[in-house]
């Protein structure tokens, strides 16, 4: 049922990059607890896939990697969209299992459970309602966070988890800034993005519609710092923009608004107030 918020023309996330303190540790619960399969491996680098193609989280040990650090800028969690209700039953009932330990909310627009992978990384596995049954006033979505009704989500599907379906998209990600003002004018001015809800201490923002593509809260502290570069956490993400003519549109504003933005091979990084770094492809 994955609907058209995670295609071109729409700014979507495409893919994420995180630090593990052990490779093949976070590779063993990946495949195993997520579902995802590895598409290629070096000694210090895996590139995970749902569809055997596409990359949709990179994992990396760096030299001298450091435990995740509390109270900085960074990932609060990335989001695997699933493609329907059933797939997400099916997980929950891998979860429930496997005893791996799980919370999960109803968020009115969405269905989700939310883990950890072994190393600290937040990790939220969700589906979607139908888009036609949101609730908009006033260019604000309503959202919530309600009780997750677990037995009729296990209704759903009897169906045996095998790994996670080839459909499975980066449906958004949600990071601790270290302030909002400027971070909102990064986005919104930079990048383009639209607020489509605020919620204490948090912006939810997205481009064509959906209900958001991007979280950002200050539920680390206001002014929380920027974690040391080695540490568990985020590396960076991707922004997928429509074409050429799109991405060099956002740059511009980007650029208009003071940030720094770098070419490198086959991208363009700039990073936001609070250290996180996004490329920016096509």
């Amino acid at each position: 049922m994955n609907e058209k918020f995670h295609q071109k023309p729409v700014t979507f996330v495409g893919e994420v990059s995180i630090n593990v303190l052990d490779l093949n540790n976070a590779i063993t619960f990946y495949q195993d607890i997520i579902g995802l399969q590895v598409l290629r491996k070096t000694d210090r680098q895996a590139v995970l896939t749902a569809d055997g193609k596409n990359s949709l989280l990179t994992l990396e040990q760096p030299v001298g990697v450091t435990p995740k650090e509390g109270r900085t800028s960074g990932l609060y969690h990335f989001a695997l969209l699933l493609p329907t209700r059933a797939d997400l039953a099916v997980f929950l009932r891998h979860l429930l299992e496997t005893n791996y330990p799980l919370g999960a909310a109803d968020h009115v627009v969405s269905e989700a459970l939310y883990i950890t992978d072994p190393d600290g990384n937040g990790i939220e596995i969700y589906s979607d309602r139908p888009s036609a049954g949101w609730k908009w006033a006033d260019g604000q979505v309503a959202m919530g966070t309600e009780q997750l009704d677990g037995n009729d989500l296990l209704k759903e599907s009897d169906r045996e988890w095998s790994q996670l379906p080839a459909g499975t998209l980066m449906g958004h990600i949600h990071l601790h800034v270290s302030e909002l003002p400027k971070t909102e004018e990064f986005y919104m001015q930079g990048l383009g993005f639209s607020v489509v809800t605020r919620l204490g201490g948090a912006l939810f923002i997205s481009t064509g519609g959906y209900h958001h593509h991007i979280g950002l809260n200050t539920w680390n502290g206001v002014g929380a710092p920027v974690p040391k570069e080695n540490s568990v956490g985020l590396n960076w993400y991707t922004l997928v923009f429509a074409d050429e003519e799109a991405r060099n549109k956002i740059i511009e504003q980007l650029k208009g608004i003071g940030a720094v933005v770098t070419e490198q091979v086959g991208f363009f990084a700039v990073k936001d107030p609070s250290g996180n770094e996004i490329h920016l492809v096509i």
